[in-house]
């Protein structure tokens, strides 16, 4: 009885001290702007808190977060699924582009914990240009239910205007709350307009980071656990010269 009472009170502890940690958190996928066709392109998962450069050892990722699903859209809408590797202070994959145009790289887990009655839905992208843009430059390339994306990702430059464009459930999301991170820790929040539209213009160099969350008002099971509600992040890294 005392053990079932010590480990309640345990749980109890985590979920009043750690719940915050969490949200706080960010999943996000870093890889380089531009590739090559026949040359292998790196692309890295992270988990932290990216405002304070604050990145969590791989061995220590909560829950069953590690389990991610990480696939690889090709200009031609192949999918190509990734195996990722677990290094000191992220994951690691690699995939090798065989055609031109833009590939897009997803990443999305949903947590297999109910964290008090909410379910943690994770998910992240990055596109990679290969030789033009005339193909897959496009945020329907991403399979997420939530999504950020910019066409312009791989010419962003400091002190020009960066324009992104938000999604949620296939459609463009209006009126939705960004943040975007700058690569100081500086944060600012942006609304998208009725076109799912959003801008900003980076005035230091190195990366950033875009938030699109949405909380989802809805009941049910999760793994033997209720719930009522559905917690979704994405996340989009830009990288400014």
């Amino acid at each position: 009885m005392k053990s079932k009472t010590f480990k309640f009170i345990t749980f109890a502890f985590f979920m009043l001290f750690a719940a915050p940690q969490i949200f706080a958190h960010a999943l996000w996928i870093d890889t380089k702007a531009t590739g090559t066709k026949g040359k292998a392109q790196e692309i890295s998962i992270y988990f932290g808190e990216f405002s304070e450069n604050d990145i969590t050892k791989a061995d220590k990722w909560f829950s069953d977060l590690k389990d991610f699903s990480l696939v690889v859209i090709s200009p031609s809408k192949k999918e190509i699924k990734l195996t990722a590797k677990a290094l000191d202070n992220k994951y690691q994959a690699f995939f090798t582009p065989d055609e031109d145009g833009v590939y897009t790289v997803v990443m999305h887990h949903k947590v297999k914990d109910v964290y008090g009655t909410m379910v943690l839905d994770y998910n992240s992208s990055a596109n990679v240009v290969v030789g033009n843009k005339t193909a897959g430059n496009t945020i329907a390339s991403n399979t997420n239910k939530i999504a950020v994306f910019s066409e312009n990702v791989d010419i962003a430059k400091k002190d020009a205007k960066i324009t992104g464009v938000a999604s949620y459930d296939g459609a463009i999301a209006k009126e939705a709350k960004i943040k975007v991170i700058a690569p100081n820790g500086w944060e600012k929040e942006l609304w998208t307009n009725d076109k799912g539209e959003f801008s900003f213009t980076p005035i230091w160099s190195g990366n950033y980071m875009v938030e699109y969350a949405h909380t989802e008002k809805a009941s049910g099971d999760h793994n033997g656990k209720k719930y009522d509600e559905i917690w979704k992040m994405a996340t989009y890294q830009i990288t400014v010269k």
